[in-house]
Formats: structure tokens, sequence, C-alpha cells
């Protein structure tokens, strides 16, 4: 049976606690931790298989890695970290180096494979001792009791039937949450500091999640986002060759646009200018549309793909900063045009170090549009810079402290 955002809302109206938003059951994804079993604990990254939803009216389980420096041997049992959850993209599986590299950073970390399989082994570089990226390698093996595949029919096709068991977005949400219930009930994990970040439709479904999920202290959706039913998202032709009944129930029930409303984690939502799977447009619409604390930064040109999705380093100093007592990124205010000139007001606990206005003149498609970068200055808590020209249709303000560490205004559309 399916359940509309009207269901939730009546729930909510009814209690403190949603039981019940759209297809998800918060109440036991939240409080019931999944069975599960080890695959393999013989090297520094762990693999194993927890339980998921029901797929066509069979159990299924799914695959993860997990590590931690206990795992990796740079800690001693006892000892407790935060934790972080990983969502990996279209094409992408549980990816072994993204787990490796949080734990590394001091982190409990697990990654998922949201199309019900299986990756390869790790393997790890014998002079650094890394591991080596597995999701682009080998031969993924379907479980025999996995999920839905991760493809477009799973992703939206899957409305037109009545059953919400079907559904790749339910289980996709679900198995996260059912990972982060599994990864707070480790004893080395401290439960109350944890985060999720996810990479395009990892991104997609972190903004699923934050809106679900309130546990999280911090959520950093990349290139993902919201209201993909409408502007130049290559998502839209597979939403509008629904029909009208069934495209309204794709978009009430799945698209983050929907549920980011009820968005209160700290979110910081990572972007490129020119991305032509998430595009900005709609990455604004879903950023205006948090209610909470929330955060940008974009990037000109930023490359799309999974390593370049986890490759910013804002998006571990943003984690730090709310699950282990690091130093805040920058926080600038919406930029305002005064005369000739634009300003925004910024707090930084880091000393500021560059700013620039960003800006495009150019028309068309938004992933063809050449952009242009001027110098800004920065006075106290203050950064100004030349107005953009008249013909210029987007613009935003990008700074950056002596970390290096990048963060944007609101991106602006008009003069």
């Amino acid at each position: 049976m399916r359940f509309s955002l009207f269901t939730a809302a009546v729930c909510l109206a009814t209690s403190l606690h949603a039981e019940k938003v759209g297809p998800w059951d918060l109440d036991a994804l939240k409080n019931n931790v999944p069975a599960m079993k080890w695959v393999r604990q013989d090297q520094p990254i762990h693999s194993l298989t927890y339980a998921g939803e029901k797929y066509q009216g069979k159990d299924t389980e799914v695959f993860a890695f997990y590590a931690s420096p206990i795992t990796l041997g740079e800690a001693k049992p006892g000892t407790k970290f935060p934790g972080v959850v990983l969502i990996h993209g279209g094409g992408g599986t549980a990816f072994a180096d993204w787990v490796h590299l949080w734990a590394k950073r001091g982190y409990a970390a697990i990654a998922m494979d949201l199309s019900g399989s299986r990756p390869p082994e790790p393997e790890f570089d014998p002079k650094t001792g890394m591991a080596i990226g597995n999701g682009h390698r080998g031969v993924r093996t379907r479980l025999p009791n996995g999920g839905p595949m991760h493809g477009h029919p799973e992703k939206f096709d899957c409305v037109l039937t009545p059953d919400t068991s079907d559904d790749w977005p339910f289980h996709a949400a679900a198995s996260v949450m059912r990972a982060h219930s599994l990864l707070r009930s480790f004893p080395e994990v401290d439960a109350e500091h944890t985060a999720v970040t996810g990479i395009s439709w990892g991104g997609y479904t972190t903004c699923l999640v934050a809106s679900l999920d309130d546990r999280f202290k911090a959520a950093v959706p990349v290139y993902g986002c919201g209201f993909l039913h409408e502007g130049e998202s290559v998502q839209k032709p597979s939403i509008d060759k629904l029909d009208p009944e069934h495209r309204a129930l794709w978009v009430k029930e799945y698209d983050p646009g929907s549920l980011l409303p009820r968005c209160h984690v700290p979110i910081l939502f990572v972007n490129g200018t020119n991305d032509v799977h998430y595009v900005l447009d709609s990455y604004m619409k879903s950023y205006n549309a948090v209610p909470g604390e929330k955060h940008i930064r974009i990037q000109i040109k930023m490359p799309h793909g999974h390593p370049p999705g986890w490759a910013p380093k804002e998006i571990a100093l943003f984690i730090d900063s709310k699950c282990r007592g690091g130093d805040a990124l920058p926080n600038p205010g919406a930029p305002s045009v005064s005369g000739e000139n634009v300003t925004a007001t910024c707090e930084s606990k880091v000393p500021l170090k560059k700013a620039e206005l960003n800006y495009t003149t150019d028309t068309g498609l938004r992933s063809k549009r050449e952009w242009e970068s001027v110098p800004a200055t920065i006075k106290g808590g203050t950064i100004t810079a030349p107005k953009p020209p008249a013909e210029a249709n987007t613009w935003f303000i990008t700074v950056s402290d002596e970390r290096d560490a990048m963060v944007s205004t609101p991106v602006q559309f008009g003069p």
C-alpha cells in the first residue's frame, strides 16, 4: 500500500513522532537494529551483510564494507569514533577505498551496495597500504536475495504498481537508515555523532535520508538533489513519460523536493555550475526548501563522478565540525547589490583568505555555459565585489579560509 505525504502530515498532526512518511516506517527503521553477519574480518576493511526490506515478497540482504581505526590497527578496542554512512551513485557500489579514506580520518565508516549486488574483494596498494578502487574493477556478484537493481525502471516505473516493495527509492533510503542503525549499534561508534554523505544518486538518497532520519548530525549530498521533474534535469524525461497520476505520485513520494521541507539535519550541498545530471536551478530549489541549518559549495565546472565527488576537503571539515568539534566552515550570508558593488557578510572562526564573484552571461543549456570570476575584497566580516554585469543571469560569491576550504553564497538568478 502506498502512503502519500498527506498521510504523513496527518500522522504528524496526531503524534509527536512521524511513525510513517510515504512508504517508510520510521519508527521501525530508527529503533530496530537489522540482523547482520560478518562475511570477512581478516582485512583492514571488513565485509558484512545485513537484513533489508522485503522485495517481491521475499526477505533481502544488503552487502556493505566497514572500517574504523580499530580495523586498520591504528586504535585499540574500547576507543569510540564518530560514524559516517557512505552512499554510492549510479553505476557505483560499496567502495572499499572510500571506506578506507574515512577510517583513516578517524571515523567508523560503512558503505553499502544499493543494487542488490556484492562488489569484488578489496585490494591494497603494497606501498601505501590503502585500498585500491574496487567499484569499477572486476565483476559484481548478484546476491541470491538482493533487492532491486539500480536502473531507471526500478527508480521511476516502479510507481506503476501498487506495491512499494519493488521501488528502488524506497529500498535505497531504507537500506541507508538500516545501515545507520547498525552502525550506531557497534560498540566503537559514538552513536550520537554520525553523518551521511552520498554522490550523485547517492546525493539524491542523502537528501531523502536527511529528511527522514533526524539522528544524523550532518549530511552532505554531492550533486544529487530534488526537483528532478523540472528544468533541464536528465531525469525529467523518465518522470514525464509517466501518466499524470503516477508522475504526481513519484514526485510526491520520491522527489527530494517534497521531503526536504522536513530536513533539520545540518546539511552542506556540494555541486558544480555545469552539472548535467543535477542542474543548478533544481539545486537551488532544493537548498531553499530546507528550513534548517544549510550551507552550500558551488564549484565552477566541478567534474561529475565518484572520486571527484568525495575529493572536496570541505566535506570532511563540515562533518568534523558537527561530529568531533572541528572548526566550522565559513558561513556567508546572501549577497546584496548596492550601487556599483555587491556585498555579503561572512562569519568564520578561521581567518578568510580569498573571495571571488562568479557569474555567467551565457544562455542555453546550463551544462554548456562559460563562467567568469573576478576578485573580491575581504574586510573584517564583509566581502565586497563589483556588481555583476547587467547581462549576467546567474551569479554567486565564493569565499575560502586559510585551510583553502571554499563555500558559496546562495546562487542568485537574474540581474
